[in-house]
C-alpha cells in the first residue's frame, strides 16, 4: 500500500521590495510521504523569492523528470528551474541543459559537504545558482508548518522575513560558489 501526499493549504501574502512585487498566493502544496516538514517548507520559500504568475510546483520527489519548483514561458520552453536539498550532481547539469536558470535551495547542515563534493563538477554550468540556508533558519522554518497556514513573507535588500501570526522568522542564505 502506497501512502499518500498530505495536502498543506498556504494563504501567501509576499512583499518583494527588490523586485517590486506584492501578491497574495493561494497554495496548495501536497508534502510527499517522504518529505519532511522543513523541506517543504523550503520549497514555500523558494515560491516566495521567486513568485511570479508562471511559477508552479512539480512534482519533485514523485517524479525525476521534474523539479521542485519550474516556470516556463508560453512556448513551453523552461525559464526557471529550482531544486531544494542536495541534489545529484547528474541532475544538476541535465537541468541546466533544459532551463534558462536553474536555481538549487540547500538546506541541511551538511551542506557545505555536499556542496565541496559537486562543486568541481558543475562549474561549467553559468545558469546555477547555489544558494544555501542557514540551519538555524531552516529549522525554524519547519516549526512555521501547518495544515493551513496564513504567511507573509517580506523581502527587502536581500534579507527575508516570513512571518504569522505569532512568529517572524529571518533566513539567512548565502551563496556558494564553485
Amino acid at each position: 500500500m502506497a501512502f499518500k501526499a498530505t495536502i498543506f493549504k498556504a494563504d501567501l501574502q509576499i512583499a518583494d521590495m527588490d523586485r517590486h512585487y506584492y501578491q497574495e498566493h493561494a497554495l496548495t502544496i501536497a508534502r510527499h510521504p517522504s518529505e519532511t516538514d522543513e523541506r517543504m517548507m523550503v520549497r514555500l520559500l523558494a515560491f516566495a523569492r521567486h513568485a511570479s504568475a508562471a511559477l508552479v510546483f512539480g512534482k519533485g520527489l514523485s517524479d525525476a523528470e521534474e523539479p521542485d519548483l519550474w516556470a516556463k514561458d508560453l512556448t513551453g520552453a523552461i525559464d526557471l528551474w529550482i531544486e531544494v536539498g542536495q541534489p545529484d550532481e547528474k541532475r544538476i547539469p541535465k537541468a541546466c541543459g533544459r532551463a534558462a536558470q536553474v536555481v538549487v535551495y540547500s538546506y541541511s547542515s551538511t551542506s557545505h559537504i555536499w556542496w565541496s563534493q559537486i562543486s568541481s563538477k558543475v562549474a561549467r554550468a553559468r545558469n546555477l545558482t547555489v544558494i544555501n540556508i542557514g540551519a538555524a533558519s531552516s529549522e525554524a522554518l519547519s516549526r512555521l508548518a501547518q495544515r493551513n497556514m496564513q504567511l507573509q513573507c517580506t523581502i527587502q535588500d536581500g534579507q527575508i522575513w516570513l512571518t504569522t501570526n505569532n512568529e517572524t522568522v529571518e533566513i539567512e542564505l548565502s551563496r556558494s560558489s564553485a
